[in-house]
Order: structure tokens, then sequence, then C-alpha cells
């Protein structure tokens, strides 16, 4: 320890007696000279009173008997409750401990007869010193103990997403200081070989430097990223873009809040999978761009959403449907639609761009095209069980 000292009862019983005394000191010089104690809540600012007195308490079990355990600053934040680690930084602490120590060492002349007196400064710089070491400890731990709670609530809140728990995701997320400003968008991915706690919690970090809010899922080999705030969340999305494998990436709908983000990511998911069909799909991919290899992998709502695309233009005024079917089935040949519908090729190109009008999907882009010809086969399927019925 640096400092060993025969029993000195008479200054260890002026210590104790004096306890009140030096604690009222200390906290009268935050009050006078520290902002931030100033700013605390009131119970916050009880706490420290707690704290101060335990710090005086715990030097001077020190100095009577001068072993680790005694300076031990878990020991000294144990009267108050863990939470006001979280209101207090490190920084904030050490100046309490610092302001204690100067109290004490103040008050060294009332305390320690002449012949004591260096002594006892000389202890109180070296147990200032030993508890200023074991704060820091202290305050790693719970950060450490905080990042692996914050890691576990992140997975729940990502599952009750995933699963349509509105009440558990919108508690879990609060918990996360979740802002809730601005849309949401879904993103995800795969990542090659398994996932440790290093690699999800540097995805995190990223994550939420690019968006005000962000959730990170892992499920499997499978990464799940939810953004949230106000700016380009898609220009977000792109900027994780290299924590992702190769592999595709898609992005789900766009959503107002993150309790509608399940669904988002459902969709998402299920473009994930798909996405194999379309080796050039664009990355990232919008899972509405993948409708066709979803419907065609059975996902319900790609069948639905492109039934629907069917049907908007069989509703529309003109013979839409036919003139798509029969420019699809040419070959996409104008001209050979043309002489199937008996119609100018002007006629077919201005049906053509009422159709892009109406379902939002181009007939002579080739990649759009497809997404209609798809549309198309599903509508006629459909017609074909209602018939049936």
């Amino acid at each position: 320890m640096g400092v060993r000292r025969s029993a000195d009862a008479e200054t260890i019983r002026r210590l104790r007696g004096r306890t009140d005394v030096l604690t009222a000191a200390a906290l009268r010089r935050l009050d006078s000279d520290v902002a931030w104690y100033r700013a605390l809540p009131a119970d916050d600012r009880s706490w420290i009173g707690l704290v101060a007195t335990s710090g005086i308490t715990t030097f001077i079990d020190w100095y009577e008997n001068p072993a680790p355990t005694t300076y031990n600053a878990a020991e000294i934040f144990r009267a108050a409750p863990p939470e006001l680690i979280r209101s207090i930084s490190l920084q904030h602490a050490l100046a309490l401990v610092r302001i204690v120590v100067e109290i004490v060492e103040e008050h060294t002349d009332e305390i320690a007869s002449p012949a004591r007196a260096s002594q006892l400064r000389e202890a109180v710089l070296v147990y200032s010193r030993e508890v200023a070491f074991s704060a820091a400890e202290v305050y790693a731990r719970a950060a450490e103990a905080r990042g692996a709670w914050d890691a576990r609530m992140e997975a729940l809140a990502v599952d009750s997403l995933l699963r349509g728990d509105d009440d558990g995701l919108r508690s879990r997320v609060a918990a996360l200081g979740w802002s809730g400003t601005g849309a949401v968008l879904t993103m995800v991915g795969t990542v090659e070989g398994p996932i440790d706690e290093g690699m999800a919690a540097d995805l995190r970090r990223a994550a939420r430097r690019t968006a005000a809010d962000a959730l990170v899922g892992i499920h499997g080999d499978r990464i799940i990223v939810v953004l949230g705030g106000q700016g380009d969340l898609r220009r977000s999305a792109e900027a994780l873009l290299p924590r992702f494998s190769a592999g595709p990436v898609v992005l789900g709908p766009e959503v107002a809040d993150v309790t509608r983000a399940g669904r988002s990511a459902r969709i998402a998911l299920a473009g994930l999978t798909a996405a194999r069909g379309w080796p050039d799909a664009p990355r990232p991919a919008l899972a509405a761009d993948l409708l066709p290899e979803r419907a065609l992998a059975g996902d319900a709502e790609a069948l639905t959403a492109l039934r629907e695309v069917h049907d908007l233009l069989d509703a529309a005024p003109g013979p839409l449907v036919e003139t798509l079917a029969a420019y699809l089935e040419s070959g996409r040949s104008l001209e050979a639609a043309a002489r199937t519908l008996f119609v100018h090729p002007n006629t077919v190109r201005y049906r053509l761009r009422r159709i892009a009008q109406v379902s939002g999907w181009d007939a002579m882009d080739a990649r759009e095209g497809f997404v209609l010809q798809i549309a198309l086969v599903l509508g006629r399927l459909g017609a074909g069980s209602s018939g049936a019925s």
C-alpha cells in the first residue's frame, strides 16, 4: 500500500466523531462549486449524501486497517441504487471522491495531533488514488453489464417486432431509448460464419451512427436492422452494406412507426428468401421489386399484391389487360401486338403508357414487364378459381 502506520486510536476516534461534520461540509462544497450536482433531482442528491458519508466511513475503516477491501469503490456506492451510476458519470464520481478527500484534508489539523497530521494527509492522498482506480473498475463493470442488458433487451424487442407483439415491443424500445421521431425502415441480410458479440456490438454502433434510432437482431446467419428517424433512411441503410456479406440485402417498405415495423421486417425476410431467384438484383433490393420471386416462393402478401395489380388493370377503362397480354405474349413487339389486337402500333404504345400509370410498372422495361407477366398469370388463375366456385 505504500503507507503503513501503527494504530492511532485517538485520530480514528476523532475521525469517526466528525463523520457528520465532514459529510455536511462536502455537500456544501458540492452545492456551491459543482453545477452538475445542483442539476440532479432531489432523490439523486440525497443518494449522493449517502455516498459521501460512505466514502468518509470507508476511508476511516481503511485508515484503521489498510486492506484493499476497505478502499473498494463498490463498497462506497453500495449505499446508493445502481441507477445512480447512470445518473452521474465516472468523471463526476471522481470529482465527488476528490471533494470528499479535500474536505478530510482541510480538517486534518483539527482531527490529528501535530505528530500525526502529516501521516493523515499522506493517507488521504493514497486513499484517493486507490479509490479512483477502483471507481474506474466499478464504472467499467457497470458499462459492461448495461451493454449486455441492452443487447438482450434489443434481441427481445426484435423478437416482439417479428411476432407482432406490440405491447412488448413498445415497452422494450422505450427502455432502449427509442425516440420514435420519423419513419421506420427494416433491412435484412446475411453474414458469413457465426456472429460473435463483438461483431454484433460493432454493427449496433454503426447502425446508431447512421440513424437516430436503431435496433439489431441476429437470427442465425441473418441480420435484421431496424432504422428510424427523419432523415433519408434508405441512405442510412446503404451506409451499412459493408457490414453484410456479399449476398443479397433487402429493404422492407418504409412504415410510419416502430409498431408497424414487424410487417416491414416480415416482407423483407420474404424478399431475402426469394432473392436468389433474381441473381442480378440491386444491393440493397427493395422487397417490392422482388414481388415475382416472392410470389413464386409462396409469399401470400406478394401473391395478393400482384393480383391487385391485375385487378387494377382489369378495372381501368379500356382493354388494358388484353393489350398487356398481347404485348408480352408476342415477344414484346409493338407491331406484333398491334396485329393481334387489330390496332395501330401507336395505340399499343399509348395503352402501355396507361398500364404504367395505372399499375406503377412499365411493361416495356424487361424487369418490370416480368412483374406484370406474373401479375397477369396470377390474375388469370384467380379468375379461374372464382369461376370454378
